[in-house]
């Protein structure tokens, strides 16, 4: 999904939530979840679209209508040393793109 498509499915309310999932190396991707299935935000060249932080990711989508966010991050380093058994959900915490506070 590019960021046009966004836009115009977002006006028409088919966006369940878009997730920012904040990723190692100080990068996040943008997941739109919809009905359909979830899609990653990419740019022209359909590559996935990279965000250093939440400020960019607020000035980039700038001209999107609202819609509930979350940011969300995996917690790898509970995987890889197993300290607790059974498996392991990612840190949710609602985000939104209007606020910085």
């Amino acid at each position: 999904m590019n960021l046009k498509q966004l836009i115009k499915s977002a006006s028409a309310r088919d966006i369940n939530e878009l997730e920012v999932l904040l990723l190692e190396g100080g990068f996040n991707v943008l997941r739109v979840l919809t009905d359909t299935g979830p899609y990653s935000l990419c740019d022209a060249n359909g590559e996935v679209f990279r965000l250093r932080s939440t400020t960019e990711l607020r000035q980039f989508l700038a001209d999107v209508p609202p819609v509930p966010c979350m940011l969300v991050q995996y917690l790898v380093h509970e995987e890889i040393c197993g300290q607790r058994g059974g498996p392991v959900a990612p840190l949710r915490v609602p985000f939104t793109l209007t606020s910085q506070w």
